[in-house]
Parts: structure tokens; C-alpha cells; sequence
């Protein structure tokens, strides 16, 4: 089992940049696959971006492609989302999740352990 832990999120004006952190507990973490996820105010969960457990592969949505990356660090049992050029429309609530198993799926449902989430506003 994993627990996960979100941080870095906060208001930033449009254009600009954040890193969302997501600490991970345990000695296996790099035996997930990582995700990211978004929910705005009255909208369902949405799929970001996912990483592979060795981090050599990432896939992302077509909404943040080219803007957002996806990182992690197996020794500190860390992921990272590199958030650039932001849009008021990626305003929402930020998630990390992880799953066992190699396939980097994009519904949540997938994805049996999460974090409590952090918030991302972004003004325009």
C-alpha cells in the first residue's frame, strides 16, 4: 500500500508556471505507475498525465500537452507535474494517484490509492 501527499499548488496569474509535488510513503513506490488527475467545481475527475514506474515513459491529455511534464524521483519517492504557460481553464483541484501495474491508464478508476488533492487557481 502507498499514501500520498500533494503539495505546491496556490493562485497564479495566467501564463505562468507551478511544480505540484506528491510525496509517496513506502519502500515500493517505484512499483507504480503514477498519475495525475484534476477535478474543477461541479465537472468530473479528469486525466492529466501518467508516468511509468521507471519514469522512461509519460502520456498526457491532449488539454496540457506540451505545457505540463510529468517527473518522478524513485529515490525520494517523489513525482513531480511541472505546470507552464497556465490557463484560467486549468483551474482546479489536483490529484496524484497510483496503481500497480505497467499500463499508463487515464481513467481514475484505475487507480486504487490517492492523495487529498491541492488547489490550482489560476487568474486571468
Amino acid at each position: 500500500q502507498v499514501q500520498l501527499v500533494e503539495s505546491g499548488g496556490g493562485l497564479v496569474q495566467a501564463g505562468g508556471s507551478l511544480r505540484l509535488t506528491c510525496a509517496a510513503s513506502g519502500r515500493t513506490f517505484s512499483s507504480y505507475t503514477m498519475g495525475w488527475f484534476r477535478q474543477a467545481p461541479g465537472k468530473e475527475r479528469e486525466f492529466v498525465g501518467a508516468i511509468s514506474w521507471s519514469g522512461g515513459a509519460t502520456y498526457y491529455a491532449d488539454s496540457v500537452k506540451g505545457r505540463f511534464t510529468i517527473s518522478r524521483d524513485n529515490a525520494k519517492n517523489t513525482v513531480y507535474l511541472q505546470m507552464n504557460s497556465l490557463k484560467p481553464e486549468d483551474t482546479a483541484v489536483y490529484y496524484c494517484a497510483a496503481r500497480l501495474g505497467s499500463g499508463l491508464e487515464d481513467n481514475p478508476n484505475n487507480y486504487p490509492y490517492w492523495g487529498q488533492g491541492t488547489q490550482v487557481t489560476v487568474s486571468s
